[in-house]
């Protein structure tokens, strides 16, 4: 795949109870000028979310009920089981990314020089200043991961992932909920992919406006890092 190469993006996005922002995101999805088809999984909200999506008639998004909230990682396992793309990116519905970063994350691909790639949120590009412990924990478990894994990402829980693909389609994801971050890391690792990062702008969010991660899933990263590079390896 080269740049000059016609080709249709995937764009994968778990929702869980995101009335407020769903309306903007899928327009800031739709806005892009790729050739593109939108997944949602709705991953069994309860705030309107679902009611809302009921409603879309748009070709290009196709959307996915889960009946009870399993996590995001099994709302990535349902996406990247429909992808018909050549490209497949995750895209989280709370505004906090965004997808007029997709030309430079999909770039590296297109040129030929990747086969993944991460929007790191530290490599330069404006972002909102604010938790430092949420900074230290995530700086924390990039460096856990990056020392099984042996490869220097500055950012391994980015939302923003780029993958080929045939890339998405071997993953075969196991985690159900934030462990599938590190999950991801360590397949396309042990894949041996070819991994760039890019910076990107991060808009991020406070607990008042609904963001969601808690201490707890900090715990469940670091098992991940351990399960998914030491004893379920891809064969």
């Amino acid at each position: 795949m080269s740049a000059d190469n016609h080709f249709k993006l995937s764009i994968v996005m778990p929702v869980f109870n995101e009335i407020n922002t769903i309306d903007t995101i899928i327009k800031k999805v739709l806005n892009t000028h790729f050739s593109k088809e939108l997944i949602i999984i709705d991953d069994g909200s309860e705030d309107g979310t679902r009611e809302y999506l009921k409603k879309l008639e748009d070709s290009r998004i196709q959307v996915i009920y889960h009946e009870k909230n399993m996590g995001k990682g099994a709302a990535l396992q349902t996406g990247f089981s429909r992808v018909k793309g050549d490209l497949v990116i995750i895209q989280d519905a709370d505004l906090e990314y965004d997808p007029g970063d997709y030309g430079k994350l999909i770039q590296p691909i297109l040129l030929g020089y990747a086969d993944v790639v991460y929007g790191s949120r530290f490599l330069g590009g404006p972002h909102r200043v604010l938790f430092f412990w949420h900074y230290l924990a995530n700086k924390f478990l990039t460096t856990i991961s990056n020392v099984f894994t042996n490869i220097n990402l500055s950012d391994m829980e980015t939302c923003y992932k780029v993958f080929k693909s045939e890339v998405a389609k071997k993953l075969n994801l196991q985690s159900q909920s934030f462990g599938v971050e590190p999950e991801i890391t360590a397949k396309i690792v042990q894949l041996k992919c070819r991994i760039y990062e890019v910076p990107i702008s991060y808009f991020g969010r406070d607990y008042s406006e609904g963001k969601k991660i808690k201490w707890t899933d900090g715990f469940i990263a670091l098992w991940a890092i351990l399960k998914y590079n030491v004893f379920k390896k891809i064969s």
